[in-house]
């Protein structure tokens, strides 16, 4: 049966369109963290990578799991209202949303 509505989560086109674009270029820290959760290697869980949600694109998100991993780099400390309200948005989907900083990811990975 083909789904009535192709939009993911209310995504529009241009979204989507960057969605793809973000996933051919990941930060350093992004592309250690999705080495270690493609192919379900963590506990046998599905993770998209630059998934639209909305009007926004997650780093990272589990389905099953309802979980949004954020990978935040030094921007980010310049746009802390904006992430919070953001955070704020897609935590109404019924998302829970980690946040891990860059270094975080590249010295402990095993921890994150």
């Amino acid at each position: 049966m083909a789904k009535a509505n192709n939009r993911i989560r209310g995504t529009i086109p241009k979204v989507e369109r960057a969605a793809r674009q973000l996933r051919h270029h990941l930060t350093e820290a992004e592309a250690l963290l999705w080495k270690a959760l493609r192919n379900r290697q963590l506990k046998g869980l599905r993770w998209r990578r630059q998934h639209p949600i909305g009007h926004f694109i997650v780093d990272f998100y589990c389905p099953s799991c309802r979980l949004v991993v954020e990978v935040d780099g030094e921007i980010h400390q310049q746009q802390q209202d904006y992430d919070l309200a953001r955070t704020e948005h897609l935590e109404k989907y019924e998302l829970t949303v980690l946040h891990f900083k860059n270094a975080a990811v590249e010295t402990s990975l095993q921890e994150v």
